[in-house]
C-alpha cells in the first residue's frame, strides 16, 4: 500500500477544489491511498475524487475526535495536536502533493521536504527550493509515480493518465 499526501488550503478557490478532486480520483486509479488533514476545502475535495473512483482515504485530524473529518474519509485519526499534525500530514505520504494553500500548506511542504519527500505544487508555494512546479493533476499524478517509482495502473484509453 503506498499512501500519497494532499495538502492546501481549507477554504480554497474554486479551481482548487476542482483540481484536488480531480488529483484524488486520479490517485485512487492508481492504487494509491490518499492521506490528506480530513477536513474542508482541499482535503475534502481530493477525498471526494478518490471515494467516487473506489480509494481509500485517511484522515489525520487537528481534533480529538472525529466529528472534524469530512464525509469521504474512511479512516480517520483524532490527534488533537491542531496544527502540530501538520507534520504527521506531511509525513505519512512517500509524496506530497500541494493544491494552492496559505501557510498551514507551507508548513506541510516545509516538513515534508526536511524529511526528504518529494513534492509538488500546483498553485502556490511552487517557488519554495525542493517543490517542483505542475501545472495540473495530471502532472501532480507523473510527478508521484516517477518519485514513488511506478508505472500506470490504468490505460491511456481510459482517460485517466
Amino acid at each position: 500500500m503506498r499512501l500519497v499526501s494532499v495538502i492546501g488550503a481549507s477554504s480554497p478557490v474554486e479551481r482548487e477544489e476542482e483540481i484536488a478532486e480531480e488529483l484524488g480520483e486520479m490517485l485512487a486509479r492508481e492504487g494509491l491511498v490518499l492521506v490528506c488533514g480530513g477536513g474542508s476545502g482541499v482535503m475534502a475535495a481530493a477525498c471526494r475524487g478518490a471515494r467516487r473512483a473506489g480509494g481509500l482515504t485517511l484522515g489525520i485530524l487537528p481534533t480529538p475526535d472525529r466529528s472534524f473529518a469530512n464525509e469521504d474519509v474512511q479512516i480517520a485519526v483524532p490527534t488533537g495536536l491542531g496544527a502540530a499534525r501538520n507534520r504527521l500530514v506531511a509525513l505519512t505520504g512517500e509524496a506530497v502533493v500541494a493544491v494552492g494553500g496559505r501557510y498551514g500548506t507551507l508548513s506541510e511542504i516545509a516538513f515534508a521536504l526536511d524529511a526528504g519527500r518529494p513534492v509538488c505544487s500546483i498553485g502556490g508555494w511552487r517557488e519554495v527550493e525542493g517543490v517542483r512546479a505542475v501545472s495540473s493533476a495530471r502532472e501532480a499524478l507523473e510527478f508521484v509515480l516517477n518519485a514513488l517509482g511506478l508505472s500506470h495502473r490504468t490505460s491511456l484509453a481510459g482517460g485517466c493518465v
